[in-house]
């Protein structure tokens, strides 16, 4: 798998690269990117999960152990990071950018890496992650943002974010059409399918062309306690959760994949948006993707060690 998987970050890093090349030489109008980045998040990632969780085997996916191995060290790191926050020393922004930094993903990549690992299985391994993971991901930063942030949110606004979310909606609608047996019609399969392709190349480009190496160096010992409780604890947890329900193989590696990837450059956005330190979320995200490069790898190796 070790080979396999440095293949596999090949052309992830290529693309992050680029996109960030092509935007710090200015090779389109920097307008283009905010557009790029929209059209992916709503369109063609939702019909990456439609068509990979409508055609894949669900009744051979251990998915009830796959859940609990997934959300529960996101919980217990979102709520030791709340008993935490009086000792670290951060105002209310700062923190709910730490806690993005610390359980947030990005899809883009683990979509990529599992695609590349595990072919078609790896992109419904992907879904089920996501679908497990995005909606618990966005009420913990919803509900971090409404307690923590400098704006507060209403409860209808928390819940009209998570239900709306485009990601969830591609994960249900594409499991629905998988256990229901009605499936994708042929002519709209191949245009679902060729929609979602593009997601992933394009979407890699956004998450170069969103780097910002200027930023790493701000409030550094924030950076830090986000990328050590993502790149340390989440996957300690994780390879702890697969032990202890016997999770092997393909899932085993696909739960700890997600759970080690960085943070997602959206989670700037939101930052921004609803009260953040967006600053500190920008140093963050690109501290992290750029770490990730050397990371990842030691993660291909443990998953290895783990699943055989």
């Amino acid at each position: 798998m070790i080979a396999q998987a440095l293949v596999a970050l090949g052309p992830v890093i290529g693309l992050i690269a680029l996109g960030y090349a092509l935007r710090a030489r200015s090779f389109v109008v920097p307008a283009f990117w905010p557009p790029a980045e929209r059209l992916c998040y709503f369109i063609l990632l939702p019909a990456l999960f439609i068509y990979g969780t409508s055609t894949a085997d669900l009744g051979g996916l251990p998915i009830a152990l796959m859940a609990p191995i997934l959300a529960g060290p996101v919980i217990l790191t979102a709520a030791g990071l709340v008993i935490a926050q009086r000792w670290l020393d951060l105002d209310g922004p700062a923190f709910t950018s730490v806690l993005q930094g610390s359980i947030r993903f990005n899809n883009y990549l683990g979509l990529s890496i599992a695609l590349a690992l595990f072919g078609s299985d790896g992109v419904a391994l992907a879904a089920i992650a996501n679908t497990i993971l995005v909606p618990l991901v966005n009420v913990l930063c919803t509900l971090a943002f409404a307690r923590y942030g400098a704006e507060r949110l209403t409860a209808g606004g928390t819940l009209r974010t998570i239900v709306t979310n485009p990601l969830i909606l591609g994960c249900v609608v594409g499991i629905l059409l998988n256990v229901t047996g009605a499936g994708l019609p042929p002519g709209i399969s191949d245009f679902v399918r060729t929609l979602g392709s593009a997601s992933l190349p394009l979407g890699l480009l956004c998450v170069g062309a969103a780097l910002d190496l200027r930023s790493m160096g701000h409030n550094l010992g924030a950076v830090a306690i986000a990328t050590g409780v993502k790149f340390a604890v989440m996957p300690a947890l994780g390879i702890a959760g697969c032990v202890m329900f016997g999770l092997t193989g393909e899932p085993a590696a696909t739960v700890i994949l997600f759970l080690s990837l960085p943070t997602a450059s959206s989670a700037y956005v939101m930052a921004r948006a609803l009260g953040g330190d967006s600053r500190l979320m920008a140093s963050t995200i690109t501290l992290q993707t750029v770490a990730g490069v050397l990371y990842l790898p030691v993660v291909f190796l443990v998953i290895r060690v783990l699943t055989g």
